[in-house]
């Protein structure tokens, strides 16, 4: 309930009318079911406009780091995140990053729709990168629809390293459902399993447009890992 006031009486009417985003291919979402969203990672404020757009609740994995922020500025990043259906994802690695997997999986068995950026942090220069792994082990674990899905110019919205969005118009692209049951079973494949996120990244790229480094992302924001 909470989600439904601040999407259709408190947030959603205000971004909807500043920022008038568009959207494309919406009738590619299921109206019912569980489902993953992948979808390419811009900007901070992408999972704000992705559900927007979508007549349907998600929930997003995002990193624990903006749950445990201290004062006024971490209250207000706490309340967002919450408010807007997010899940804290542990990326330390271990069980701790199990135990956050196993929370996405526990919303698909709800029947809910999960959303998941594959490669893993934001883009540092507007490419696209190389996808990780774990979102095609967790897509083999539930058995259901993919949905790719790419943002346009959220990044003009809000950068990299900045804090105060800016006015300009957004988009929203949704492609066709994807199907990997036919790997069913296959887990464990290392192979299989980039061979998948491979085929995301792609289909997402055909989406955006945007041009494709087959590198990790977080490699050009932290050179030192």
């Amino acid at each position: 309930m909470f989600y439904w006031i601040m999407k259709h009486w408190v947030i959603g009417p205000l971004m909807t009318t500043v920022f008038r985003p568009w959207a494309k291919g919406l009738e590619n979402m299921p109206r019912t079911g569980p489902a993953v969203v992948v979808c390419n990672h811009l900007s901070f404020v992408d999972s704000v406009f992705l559900p927007l757009v979508v007549d349907r609740q998600m929930a997003f994995l995002a990193k624990s780091d903006y749950f445990t922020g201290r004062g006024i500025k971490g209250w207000a990043i706490r309340f967002f995140m919450t408010s807007a259906g997010q899940l804290p994802i542990d990326r330390s690695g271990g069980k701790a990053s199990e135990a956050s997997l196993n929370a996405g999986l526990q919303v698909l068995a709800e029947g809910k729709v999960l959303s998941i950026y594959p490669e893993g942090t934001r883009s540092p220069d507007g490419r696209m990168f190389r996808g990780r792994t774990g979102v095609a082990r967790m897509i083999l674990d539930a058995n259901v629809p993919v949905i790719p899905v790419a943002v346009v110019d959220t990044d003009k919205v809000m950068p990299l390293g900045t804090n105060f969005p800016k006015v300009h118009r957004v988009g929203v692209v949704l492609g066709e459902p994807l199907d990997f049951s036919r790997f069913r079973g296959m887990e464990s494949d290392r192979f299989v399993l980039r061979a998948i996120t491979d085929e995301i990244i792609y289909e997402m790229n055909k989406l955006s447009g945007q041009d494709y480094v087959d590198v990790y992302a977080s490699t050009l924001r932290n050179p030192a890992t």
